[in-house]
């Protein structure tokens, strides 16, 4: 769904004789006294969350990497009130690294615990002159592709080390080591922490699945917590390794390490390098996800502060002997998703694990490490994304991201990103460098097509196939790359005009494939252009001759699209032909011709699984046999294509509202197919009819007062019919697992204005254009 600006709920308004627009209201800001009261309580309610999230999975991590179990508790507290006070952004939640996991752990297994905390240190200082440097915007240029690459190899790495731990083994040092140990492990297994383990993760992953009101109820517990508490419960009584925490007492003062300067400086850059693109990366999608909501904290992440925070809670950990730290994608939108308002949110999170760790250390005690290792296992596997690798394959840099994922699981972190790197740089050289010439005879003379960029390295190619041209003829050169330097244009223009010269005739075109000889009455539109007045594949107006000419105009555009656009998207449609469609989202809609879906939803080919009917109405099961069309959709998108989303949309102007309002009392007659379909229509009449024209659930727009009883009517029956899908089976069961979101949306046609439904107040939003600027 496009991202929308949402303004606050605003309060009832006394009901006046005449309809006058509403003030424009600006947000309020979450430290004014209107939402001071309220920004409390759900950051009080977040911090409880995310404590609740952090204090096992801190736990995991201190026990994955070899570390003092209370080094991880205490870089969550570090981690919420250090870098939740000094942050650039509010809603991002510190803590021990995930990332970082097998770093730390090979700089313990290396240098011992002291000389890890010293590198901590140095690593903080030197994201701090970082930050002050202002480079934070410069990590955001590196690939995805290598970024979710070098994630997903230390995902591939926690979790082959942790799954020994869960088997009642030991885990080595090296990733291969630990494939190759896994076979024996597996003949072998420790039976009770193999059955710890698996209640581990049978709960983490069943655990968002509970249907129905366990399902509302286990939403408000964690699932690691969750999960951690279950196993917990299993292993009473069992001899089985549990959680030790020593008791507090200063921290050992850190010592460097005895080795040269040059490993000095790569361990420090390493620890820099991952956690500060882990910190940033985050913090933009924490920020991306916290602008969903209506009431999101104005303004955008500050990165450079943000990054300079780190590198300060980073510094503070190591002194105090905590594990290093950075911002995490789990517990931001953990923190998100609970509702926090403000940075007081994550600061309060930090205090309830630093009260936990100093008041129930003996309860923490009561936890088996096999459960542990379990938790930390399964948020590895989920570091390797199915939804990124597709993502980057769609890219065509999947080679970037296996290549990054194989060096981290073989070399290590920083090599594999630089292998990850040198091979984005040998694919985008040759990108630039591939260039495809071919020369065919045709009936009215030969055609030169040129696929790709022409640099001065393409000129001899292009050289040695012009000169396969006879003289005397005409040829047309169709140049489909965006690049031409000017090596290759002298290159090009000088054997033009030679050619020219002997009597033959050159044609050059664009990408396209129109040459420039074309007739522009063919078509005057260009694919991927500004869509205005496309009227170029209509005939002059001929009243003798309508049918002719409408059927002209069809098969113009046909023709037009096979000319233009086929050969733009053909490579993307091959690639659709072999896979098979994977829609994210059902988009059901009106038939109405002016409503152009991919147009307003800037979509492609197999993004949307589009429902097209009369009113976009979708009839409740059971209604009418003759109706099953919609609901067969329905079902095949939610259960077999699985999408994520159903957008349920709207339009000015409608015929079928036009209808409804106009419809007159049912009589004995048979009714027409359009009368019985609009049956179907009728709730969200008598729904308009009941909250009245200002009574209390009146739908309402943001800016500007609803147009009249058929545009209220349709902003209504979108409401109604988003009620009619949630009473399809399939759909209440993906609702009530988290894995399906429902939305509204409204298009006004004339003024080209998108509308997106707020339900809990009932208003419909406009999507604005211009996206927020960011703060550095």
């Amino acid at each position: 769904m496009p991202q929308t600006e949402k303004s606050p709920p605003q309060p009832p308004r006394t009901p006046h004789r005449t309809e006058t627009p509403p003030e424009p209201r600006t947000p309020s800001r979450p430290g004014s006294r209107a939402q001071k009261g309220p920004a409390v309580r759900r950051d009080l309610s977040a911090s409880v969350v995310v404590f609740l999230l952090a204090v096992p999975l801190s736990l995991g991590l201190a026990l994955a990497t070899g570390a003092p179990l209370q080094a991880g508790l205490v870089s969550a507290v570090v981690g919420g009130i250090v870098a939740g006070l000094l942050g650039g952004a509010p809603l991002q939640v510190s803590g021990a690294a995930t990332g970082l996991l097998v770093v730390t752990a090979d700089l313990v297994q290396r240098y011992g615990w002291r000389a890890t905390c010293a590198l901590t240190i140095l690593a903080g200082l030197t994201q701090l002159a970082l930050g002050a440097l202002r480079v934070a915007r410069a990590a955001l240029a590196i690939s995805p592709a290598i970024v979710h690459g070098m994630l997903a190899g230390i995902g591939a790495t926690i979790a082959l080390g942790q799954l020994h731990v869960v088997l009642g083994g030991s885990p080595d040092s090296s990733a291969l080591d630990n494939a190759a140990a896994l076979p024996g492990q597996l003949a072998h297994p420790h039976a009770v922490a193999l059955l710890i383990g698996a209640v581990t993760v049978a709960v983490l992953l069943g655990w968002g699945r509970l249907p129905g009101r366990a399902g509302r109820w286990a939403r408000v517990l964690p699932a690691p917590l969750a999960a951690v508490l279950a196993a917990t419960a299993v292993s009473a009584g069992t001899e089985v390794a549990r959680v030790e925490l020593p008791s507090w007492r200063m921290p050992e003062l850190p010592v460097l390490p005895d080795v040269s300067l040059p490993a000095l400086a790569a361990a420090v850059l390493t620890v820099t390098l991952v956690a500060s693109m882990e910190s940033l990366l985050s913090a933009v999608a924490v920020d991306r996800l916290a602008a969903e909501r209506p009431d999101a904290p104005t303004g955008r992440a500050r990165l450079n502060r943000e990054l300079a925070a780190q590198g300060v809670a980073n510094t503070v950990s190591g002194l105090l002997g905590g594990l290093p730290i950075s911002g995490g994608a789990i517990r931001g939108s953990a923190n998100v998703r609970a509702g926090a308002a403000t940075r007081r949110a994550t600061v309060l999170h930090g205090v309830w694990v630093l009260l936990c760790a100093s008041l129930l250390a003996t309860a923490l005690e009561l936890i088996p490490l096999a459960a542990l290792a379990a938790l930390v296992m399964v948020v590895g596997v989920r570091m390797v994304s199915f939804a990124h690798i597709r993502h980057v394959q769609r890219h065509r840099e999947f080679p970037v991201y296996a290549a990054t994922l194989g060096g981290v699981v073989v070399f290590g972190v920083l090599q594999g990103v630089a292998t990850g790197i040198a091979v984005a740089v040998f694919l985008a050289l040759r990108r630039l460098t591939h260039t495809r010439i071919t020369v065919t005879e045709q009936a009215d003379g030969h055609r030169v097509r040129v696929s790709g960029q022409l640099t001065f390295l393409a000129v001899p190619r292009l050289s040695r196939a012009l000169a396969q041209v006879p003289a005397h003829t005409e040829v047309v050169v169709e140049l489909y790359g965006s690049f031409m330097d000017h090596a290759a244009y002298e290159a090009l223009q000088s054997w033009s005009a030679t050619h020219q010269a002997h009597g033959g005739r050159v044609t050059l075109g664009g990408r396209s494939g129109r040459t420039v000889a074309a007739q522009a009455a063919a078509h005057s539109c260009r694919p991927w252009t500004p869509w205005r007045n496309h009227h170029c594949t209509r005939p002059a107006p001929d009243p003798a001759a309508v049918p002719e000419s409408s059927g002209r105009q069809l098969l113009g555009g046909v023709s037009a699209f096979q000319r233009h656009t086929a050969p733009l998207v053909r490579e993307e449609l091959s690639r659709l032909a072999r896979e098979g469609q994977r829609p994210t989202q059902l988009f059901l809609t009106c038939a109405d011709s002016r409503l152009v879906t991919s147009m307003i939803t800037s979509s492609g080919p197999g993004d949307l699984f589009t429902v097209r009917n009369v009113g976009n109405l979708v009839p409740p099961p059971g209604s009418d046999a003759s109706c099953d069309s919609v609901g067969a959709a329905i079902e095949y998108a939610v259960e077999v294509l699985r999408v994520g989303s159903i957008t349920v949309c709207g339009h000015s102007g409608c015929g079928a509202m036009g209808a409804l309002l106009g419809a007159a009392a049912p009589d004995d007659t048979e009714p027409t197919p359009l009368a019985r379909w609009l049956r179907h229509g009728r709730p969200s009449l008598a729904r308009m009819q009941r909250i009245g024209r200002r009574g209390r659930g009146e739908v309402a727009l943001s800016g500007r007062p609803v147009g009249d009883e058929q545009e209220r009517l349709a902003l209504v029956n979108v409401m109604q019919q988003l009620d009619h899908l949630r009473a399809h089976p399939c759909v209440a069961r993906r609702a009530a697992e988290g894995t399906l979101a429902l939305h509204g949306m409204y298009f006004h046609v004339g003024e080209a204005q998108a509308y997106v439904l707020d339900e809990a107040a009932g208003r419909f939003c406009a999507v604005r254009a211009e996206p927020a600027p960011v703060t550095v």
